[in-house]
């Protein structure tokens, strides 16, 4: 089996034909990143821009990869922001002896979910550090995307009565990497919901006015989301626990882990906040997708431009709570 060498990152013949052979075999390469950057043409004043670094352990798992996670976590970050993606760079740190035939494969799926989600790879770097001082490979990305005017999101008039609405289920991503772990002896069939969003969340813009915010929530799960937005923009959300879209897999590791499917990552859905009024044909749109067809109405906004924002939680016993951010560490490594 071939694996990567210290020489693979020194710039000389290997560098080349690691890049030839992999990286360029896959993202191609055409006259715009024949230069030190891509030079780019960007088809508005106004753009989205944001980078992450993807670190996931388990590098494989159930319904995906380390690749296809950078890609569809990129693209799903600029697509809530309102932007439709346009370009990502790539950067990769790769461990001395990481297996040549599983970055061929890693980077063959970036390749395929870019094409899915219409957005080009233009631009990267490859790094190989010594054995032991990387965990297999981490990517860095950076996405470009465009702004729309009649897309851009109006948290500004966010207003009592709104509604609060789920894409899917929750805890699935969270659930599929912990079981992909075999730390603690979880067997399930759970997938992860690692996708691409972009193309639903167009169509949503494209057909619904009322939409105030969207959010991915990725780490620290549904509730951390809500409670940041809450506090960011200052307004009380009552979520309705029976509401919640919980795979009964997902909710039966959690009950025998005690973790709250609330809390667990996900990689494939988004949180809408939008008018009531809307609400009917938001959730008609989302079932319309594979991905959406669990979508769900979760909760509305009680109160607006408040002094604290915060997450209420109505619980299946009638009570009433308030929620916190994820406290302590529950799931690392897991995007």
């Amino acid at each position: 089996m071939q694996r990567i060498s210290l020489a693979h990152g020194e710039g000389g013949e290997l560098t080349h034909q690691l890049i030839q052979d992999i990286f360029i075999q896959s993202f191609g390469h055409s006259e715009q990143t024949k230069l030190d950057s891509a030079v780019l043409t960007i088809p508005s004043q106004t753009i989205a821009v944001t980078t992450d670094s993807y670190v996931v352990k388990p590098i494989f798992f159930p319904g995906g990869n380390i690749g296809k996670l950078a890609i569809t976590g990129t693209v799903n970050d600029l697509a809530v922001s309102g932007a439709i993606p346009h370009v990502i760079t790539a950067g990769f740190i790769i461990e001395e002896g990481f297996p040549i035939n599983s970055l061929k494969e890693i980077v063959n799926t970036m390749a395929g979910e870019a094409e899915r989600a219409g957005v080009r790879i233009i631009a990267g770097d490859t790094k190989v550090v010594e054995k032991g001082s990387v965990d297999g490979l981490f990517i860095n990305t950076t996405g470009i995307g465009v702004m729309q005017e009649q897309h851009r999101l109006k948290p500004e008039i966010v207003q009592e009565g709104d509604s609060v609405i789920i894409s899917g289920t929750i805890g699935d991503h969270g659930v599929a990497i912990l079981s992909a772990r075999n730390e603690l002896g979880l067997l399930t069939d759970v997938r992860s919901d690692c996708a691409s969003l972009n193309l639903l969340i167009h169509e949503l813009l494209e057909e619904i006015k009322g939409i105030r915010i969207m959010r991915d929530p990725t780490r620290g799960g549904l509730a951390t989301t809500l409670v940041e937005l809450c506090e960011d923009f200052r307004f009380t959300v009552e979520m309705d626990e029976a509401s919640i879209p919980v795979r009964k897999e997902v909710q039966g590791a959690c009950d025998i882990l005690g973790y709250d499917p609330i809390y667990l990552a996900n990689e494939g859905k988004v949180v809408i906040i939008v008018d009531s009024n809307e609400e009917q044909k938001v959730l008609a749109i989302l079932k319309n997708y594979e991905m959406g067809k669990n979508a769900s109405v979760i909760g509305q906004i009680t109160s607006c431009h408040v002094q604290t924002g915060k997450l209420l939680i109505k619980t299946t016993v009638g009570t009433t709570r308030r929620l916190n951010r994820l406290s302590g560490q529950l799931l690392p490594r897991i995007c």
